[in-house]
């Protein structure tokens, strides 16, 4: 499947080295899946320097050859070399590497010699259960009142650099709460317009051209009335989802969110 030194064969193009390389791996026994992810299954983003992000899904037994694969990069290909048993679980809840769990919502199986096996596992990744999305929604929920909380109290106390610096790690559970309120993965930040503008969460809120102007300005400066904007957005759309008892539990503190 490769050269004796284990690198793929190069291409005179990105694709010609893709399509080599699947050709080689599918020959191989050991090769049980190849599944695409990254820039190039999401329409309108690769561009020149995108190369292709490869899943390489092998037997559980030791593959040496293929295991020197695990981490290959070049302008063409960027691979992982993974054992069937841990794709399985790979990016999933409770994992060190739930990090990669995005990177399955829209790839794509090129290869699946296991009958859909390959498929089935991946299509498991591609959206949060209905009690993985309740549990995960009341986490990080609290999570985000938690920091929006210190945020505003540091605002309130004269302490703004610190305020901006809470404001700003507010932002990423804001981003998970959202999505899961809709069993959904949040996205890498590169890919957050994609989603907001190919997939929207339903509310004009959360419109990429309203959103995305929000959170800037948090980052940028952790402004209190956009901070309390957005708490007031979530806390109704989390209302909404039945998740009252992690809003509840907060008590008074949350008039410190509503209003100045």
């Amino acid at each position: 499947m490769v050269r004796d030194n284990h690198v793929p064969v190069p291409g005179a193009t990105p694709e010609q080295t893709l399509r080599a390389f699947t050709s080689r791996a599918t020959a191989d026994p050991a090769v049980v899946g190849l599944v695409l992810s990254g820039s190039r299954v999401h329409a309108g983003m690769p561009t020149a320097h995108s190369d292709y992000d490869l899943h390489v899904v092998v037997h559980d037994e030791s593959v040496p050859a293929l295991a020197a694969l695990d981490r290959f990069r070049s302008d063409h290909l960027d691979l992982v070399v993974i054992p069937l048993a841990e794709f399985r679980t790979r990016g999933m809840p409770g994992r060190p590497d739930s990090f990669a769990r995005y990177s399955y919502v829209h790839a794509e199986v090129l290869f699946d010699r296991l009958d859909g096996t390959v498929a089935h596992i991946l299509d498991d990744k591609r959206t949060l259960g209905a009690d993985e999305a309740r549990d995960a929604v009341a986490g990080w929920l609290d999570a985000y009142v938690n920091q929006t909380y210190r945020s505003l109290k540091s605002y309130r106390d004269d302490r703004p650099d610190m305020g901006h610096l809470d404001a700003a790690e507010s932002v990423p559970y804001a981003l998970e709460v959202l999505f899961a309120l809709h069993r959904r993965v949040r996205p890498y930040n590169k890919f957050l317009r994609w989603e907001l503008e190919r997939q929207p969460l339903g509310d004009p809120r959360w419109a990429a051209n309203r959103l995305l102007p929000v959170l800037r300005r948090v980052l940028a400066d952790g402004d209190p009335p956009t901070q309390r904007a957005l708490f007031n957005g979530i806390e109704e759309a989390a209302r909404r989802a039945g998740h009252d008892r992690v809003l509840d539990a907060w008590g008074t503190d949350l008039e410190l969110l509503r209003h100045p």
